[in-house]
């Protein structure tokens, strides 16, 4: 009984230490209630079949969005859409509701990052080609 006792007793420690080292998330502070992310964003995405896509996407407080996309030396006609954005769960991420243009965007300081089509960090070696910087607040 003694070693029975002894070995739970061992267990909790150790889970007990195991648990100080972990941070708990506060879901006080994301990116939907610390960043000032209303604005517009713009920056030149990768794409296959030209230089890049000149994209502007402007973010409204009231949720709603609007989105262009140029390519680059192909004219001046423009891909252009507007709707309302929701923030996933953990209040990082926005997803648009145009058909069309990926949905799934990381909102960082100053900064809109593109995701891949299920949400995940686009990586590789043009994963920083996926940033839209802030030019207006």
């Amino acid at each position: 009984m003694k070693k029975v006792l002894y070995a739970v007793l061992v267990v909790l420690v150790f889970a007990g230490i195991c648990a100080c080292g972990r941070k708990a998330i506060d879901a006080a502070h994301n990116s939907r209630n610390s960043v000032n992310w209303d604005g517009l964003y713009a920056g030149v995405l990768p794409a296959a079949s030209s230089p890049g896509i000149n994209a502007r996407i402007q973010l409204n407080k009231d949720g709603s969005y609007e989105i262009s996309y140029q390519y680059i030396d192909r004219g001046d006609e423009r891909f252009e859409a507007a709707g309302i954005f929701v923030w996933n769960e953990a209040g990082s991420v926005i997803i648009l509701d145009a058909e069309g243009f990926p949905p799934y965007y990381q909102v960082a300081e100053n900064r809109l990052i593109q995701l891949d089509m299920e949400g995940n960090a686009i990586t590789g070696p043009l994963a920083e080609s996926y940033v839209l910087t802030k030019v207006l607040p």
